[in-house]
């Protein structure tokens, strides 16, 4: 019998110049993760069936080298982003 055991810790992030790039850093990861929610939601509703997250990982690297629009998703590194969309993959596994 194995027992899995985790251990969580809270910590309260006080807005100081120190905490500033931080404080970017989980809102780009906030936009990201909205972004590609809304993209898949809006794939599966024109074709009926969920977006490849491959897929949806070179979209939004195609979209933070290319797009001024998205030009801030460079404050979030390569693999932040990764960690998010594989975040919101595991998310749609759970949940289907």
């Amino acid at each position: 019998m194995i027992i899995e055991l985790r251990k969580t810790y809270k910590f309260r992030l006080y807005e100081n110049d120190a905490n500033v790039h931080l404080h970017q850093q989980i809102d780009v990861a906030g936009l990201v993760w909205n972004h590609a929610l809304g993209l898949a939601r809006r794939y599966y509703r024109l074709y009926r069936k969920s977006i490849n997250f491959n897929h949806l990982q070179k979209h939004i690297a195609k979209l933070r080298k290319s797009s001024e629009r998205f030009c801030h998703y460079q404050v979030l590194g390569s693999q932040a982003v990764q960690d998010v969309i594989q975040r919101l993959e595991k998310a749609y596994q759970r949940f289907f």
